[in-house]
This record gives C-alpha cells, sequence and structure tokens, in this order.
C-alpha cells in the first residue's frame, strides 16, 4: 500500500493562475479557460490589478497583492504559479523573491532559452497587445535586453480594442485576422526572426495558426506553462522493443 502525505485541504490542482481583473469572454486556448490545460488549474483574481495599473501605470503596490495571492495558491496546494498578463514581466523579480514555489510573470521568460535554440545573428519576434507600453523595464524584469529581438503590437486592430473595452461578445475569426496581418507585418520588417513569442495571454488560441500560416515556431503563455508543468506531472512511459 503507498503511502500519502499533504499539509492543505485540496489536492490535484498542480497550477495556480493569478488573474486581471477583467470581465470578457475567454475562449479555449487563453489562460483564463480552465480547458486550454490537460492538467487541473486554480485560479485567483486579484482585484486591483487592470489594464491602468498592469500595463497602462505598473504600480508598485500591487507586488504585494500578487506575492499574498501566489502564497494562498501555494498553500492550497498548486506547485508552480503564473500570471495572466505578460506585462507583468517588470514584476517578476520582486515577487519571486518573496515565494518558496516557481513563478513565472510572464510568456517573455521563454525568450532567453528560445533564442539559445534558434540560428545566431537571428531575431526573436515578439507579439504584444501593446508595442508601445512594453519597455526596456519589461525586459530588463525577465533578463532579456540583450537578447536581438523585433517587437509589434496590436494598436488599432479590433483584437486590441476588445481587450481595451472588454465587451461580452468576442469575435475569434476577426482577432486571428488581426494576428496573422499584424504578424505578417513584423516578419516582413524582420526577415531575420527565428522564432515568434506572443506576450499576450489572450493571444495563444491563434498560435496554433500563425505557426501554420507563416511556418515558423511560435511559443506563448500555454507553452511556458505545458514545458514547466511537465517536469512534475511526468508519466511513465509506455511501448514495446
Amino acid at each position: 500500500m503507498a503511502l500519502f502525505r499533504g499539509n492543505t485541504t485540496n489536492y490535484g490542482e498542480p497550477v495556480g493562475i493569478l488573474m486581471l481583473k477583467t470581465s470578457f469572454p475567454r475562449i479555449p486556448g487563453d489562460i483564463g479557460n480552465a480547458t486550454t490545460f490537460d492538467f487541473p488549474v486554480r485560479y485567483k483574481v486579484i482585484e486591483q490589478a487592470n489594464y491602468e495599473s498592469v500595463v497602462n501605470k505598473p504600480d508598485i503596490s500591487l507586488v504585494n497583492f500578487f506575492t499574498d495571492a501566489a502564497k494562498e495558491l501555494s498553500r492550497e496546494g498548486c506547485k508552480a504559479i503564473f500570471t495572466s498578463c505578460g506585462f507583468l514581466a517588470v514584476f517578476q523579480r520582486e515577487i519571486q523573491a518573496q515565494l518558496d514555489v516557481p513563478f513565472a510573470s510572464s510568456s517573455l521568460m521563454q525568450v532567453k532559452y528560445i533564442y539559445d535554440f534558434m540560428p545566431k545573428k537571428r531575431k526573436i519576434g515578439i507579439v504584444t497587445a501593446y508595442e508601445k507600453k512594453l519597455t526596456q523595464r519589461h525586459f530588463e524584469g525577465v533578463g532579456i535586453e540583450n537578447i536581438p529581438k523585433a517587437v509589434i503590437g496590436l494598436e488599432g486592430t479590433y483584437f486590441c480594442d476588445f481587450l481595451m473595452n472588454m465587451p461580452n461578445e468576442f469575435d475569434s475569426e476577426r482577432a486571428k485576422n488581426d494576428m496573422i496581418e499584424v504578424t505578417g507585418r513584423l516578419l516582413k520588417q524582420n526577415p531575420d526572426i527565428a522564432a515568434l513569442v506572443l506576450e499576450c495571454t489572450n493571444m495563444p488560441p491563434f498560435s496554433a495558426e500563425l505557426q501554420r500560416v507563416y511556418g515558423l515556431p511560435v511559443y506563448d503563455v500555454v507553452s511556458m506553462i505545458n514545458y514547466f508543468t511537465s517536469g512534475f506531472l511526468r508519466n511513465d512511459f509506455r511501448g514495446f522493443i
């Protein structure tokens, strides 16, 4: 008989996700839709976190709210914590320093190891919701300030307006077309891009289509969570020789 130990009330939710306060629809592939993942996730909403306090004017007081919520998720059994906005890269180090479990604020944390895989002298393309708001501080927060990269945002598109205004309806076809068009502009301007990283956690529903259209590796917050989680949700190999 196996011996089990534990110290929390509930089990089986290995990943905790800290959500900004939003109200728009989240389709499969979005970090805020639990069916995106092949394993259970546990959510916690940070009421003080929104576009204004996270993206427009990053508020350092959010660090305490995110840290406290991450500790709660850890006590509730989560083995790793992630967030629902890539712009929280600016506070990665401050939050991580106060936690005893792995923490990743942004899909931009993948840029370092993706670049190391790729042919040298080629860039990593970053697609973000708001190019003008993604600054050197964000890159420094996750240690990618010196990596060759090209950035483009979705400003002026339906997708960006949707994220800003948070209506209760979402036209995923229009959003997909925006992603294809904007990414195409980035690649035309930077033909030396070797891989794409999507900053925004609402973009993964369209990662597969971008990969099909442009033939490049595409990474996002879901690929990051799946990769990291695979380290502590290993399965036995099955097959034959």
